[in-house]
């Protein structure tokens, strides 16, 4: 049986959508998970995911809404687009996370999924009622304030990585990634790794994506 990978997500973490596209062209194709960032959606809406979608029709797109309220309605305008996932913040309400479950389920049956976005505090008894909405994905962060006030991935967040990933949640992680601090989650089954100025702003971005998922191979492989 093949050995699954985590996946590689690029993270379009842009202020308008010109640069969005721009970054989304040059390291699209290198990459499993196309990201449409929450500063650009907030600027431009879910044009941004058509746009996406029309340059890549087979890859999985993920719009990064960070949905707090009226899930039904913003998962059915991203999904109409062409998002298969939509993020919803982990202080949403589970109606509004079920809402906007069944939304981008119905207009994406194979594909469609809510991911919930681990931001402040949160608990393991919330985190089983997101599994028990049916609700499995997490993404798990570092997030850019804490890193620019000098926090770093450590332990602590690897055990919260894990216990996540051992109540049945598919975890992903982001913040700060490069390829060198891949190596500090050997050993655990992460879904998919989210990088975003990592890759696109490196001066060859393909190739940092390649970079990427070469360690991601050395690793998991």
């Amino acid at each position: 049986m093949t050995k699954r990978l985590p996946n590689l997500q690029v993270a379009l973490d842009h202020s308008n959508l010109k640069g969005a596209i721009t970054a989304a062209v040059s390291v699209g194709n290198e990459v499993d998970v196309i990201e449409a960032g929450t500063v650009c959606l907030l600027q431009v809406g879910s044009e941004l995911v058509e746009v996406l979608r029309s340059l890549f029709p087979d890859k999985i797109i993920v719009a990064d809404t960070k949905c707090a309220d009226a899930g039904g309605t913003v998962a059915k305008n991203n999904a109409v687009r062409g998002a298969n996932w939509m993020t919803c913040i982990c202080s949403a309400t589970i109606p509004t996370m079920k809402a906007a479950r069944k939304a981008i389920e119905d207009v994406n049956p194979d594909k469609g999924e809510i991911q919930v976005e681990l931001y402040g505090d949160w608990t393991y008894d919330q985190a089983q009622q997101w599994l028990d909405a049916g609700i499995s994905q997490a993404i798990y962060h570092q997030s850019r304030d804490a890193l620019l006030a000098g926090e770093t991935w450590g332990e602590k967040d690897l055990n919260k990585v894990k216990k996540l990933i051992e109540m049945g949640f598919r975890v992903s992680v982001t913040g700060g990634l490069n390829v060198d601090t891949l190596k500090l989650f050997k050993g655990v089954d992460v879904f998919t790794f989210i990088a975003g100025r990592g890759i696109t702003e490196a001066e060859n971005p393909a190739g940092a994506a390649r970079a990427f998922k070469d360690e991601i191979k050395r690793i998991w492989g």
